[in-house]
This record gives C-alpha cells, structure tokens and sequence, in this order.
C-alpha cells in the first residue's frame, strides 16, 4: 500500500503536526454511520504505533500508518491532496473521500 501527498498537503501537514504527532493514520471513520461497513475512510495524527493492529503504508516524506483490518476499505495507491484547507483522499479508482477539514486531523482515535 501507498500514499502519495501532494507538496500542498505536505506542507499543511507540517503546519497542523504537534511535538506529540509521530504518525498520520489512515482509519476508517464509523462514528455516526451505523455499522462497521459503513464509513469513510479518513487520516488523522496519532502519537504512539499499535504493533498489534497498525501496519506501515509506503511513503517518503511522513511516517503513515493504517488498521490492518481496515485496510479493505482503502486503496493500493492513494493521494492525499489539499484545497481550501480540505484534505481530499483519492485513488486512480476515484475518491475516497473529497472532504476532511483539517481540523479532523487533531482528533483524538476514538478506538
């Protein structure tokens, strides 16, 4: 698996990260969708890996992490944009998810 970010969304990533975000997490937002199918799947900053359950996703610049079990709801190839202050993920399949303000990315997992 790989996320690619943009230089716009790269430098957004700086500006939001804190001394306690080691890692940006790709996790598959439930919360409000009524099952665990149902969802979005979305990033946010995380401080600590879960060896048990967070697997590494390729990427050059930022230390990426996903759920092991929700990895079958990204894709293989992903890129993590920016406009207007709104992360947009998407893959060549289509997109993911075109709206993740950025303020989600400060939220706390709720795992």
């Amino acid at each position: 698996m790989k996320l690619e970010i943009t230089p716009d969304a790269q430098l957004k990533l700086e500006q939001l990260r804190t001394e306690k975000d080691h890692y940006l997490l790709l996790w598959y937002d439930t919360e409000g969708c009524g099952c665990g199918v149902s969802g979005l799947p979305a990033i946010r900053f995380i401080g600590e890996r879960d060896p048990k359950h967070h697997v590494t996703i390729e990427n050059d610049d930022v230390h990426v992490l996903i759920d092991e079990a929700k990895s079958v709801f990204f894709a293989n190839n992903m890129k993590l944009d920016i406009r207007n202050d709104v992360f947009r993920l998407s893959s060549h399949e289509g997109i993911l998810n075109p709206i993740i303000p950025a303020q989600n990315l400060l939220q706390k997992e709720q795992d």
